[in-house]
């Protein structure tokens, strides 16, 4: 826990969408094994983690990249909202595919600032 609260925040972010795409990682093997209680619940727990996201976003530090984060983000959640509804593994792919793009680019970001 220590290690987490005296994490940069740069940090921090890394490690929400690295969790947010584990989840989605297990939802996907929870789909696989027909396994739908532990789907749903997987894919919540990324959709949450994408809501604290978009909560934190700062608009007055970065009023561009926020509104740009912020609509990946409504975009994001609204598949994993989907992807409950319609028990769809296709949805949790679109999802997935914003989120490893968005943590290569923060990851991106922490090599330049090294």
């Amino acid at each position: 826990m220590a290690a987490i609260e005296n994490a940069p925040p740069l940090k921090i972010v890394r490690m929400l969408y690295q969790g947010s795409i584990r989840f989605l990682g297990q939802a996907s093997e929870a789909y696989e094994a027909k396994d739908m209680p532990r789907f749903t619940e997987r894919v919540g727990k990324a959709e949450a983690i994408i809501s604290e996201l978009r909560c934190s976003l700062n608009n007055e530090a970065a009023p561009e990249i926020c509104q740009e984060l912020e609509s990946l983000y409504l975009y994001t959640s609204s598949r994993l909202i989907q992807a409950i509804a319609d028990q769809s593994l296709e949805r949790v792919d679109e999802a997935r595919v914003v989120l490893k793009t968005l943590l290569s680019a923060w990851n991106d970001l922490e090599m330049t600032q090294s």
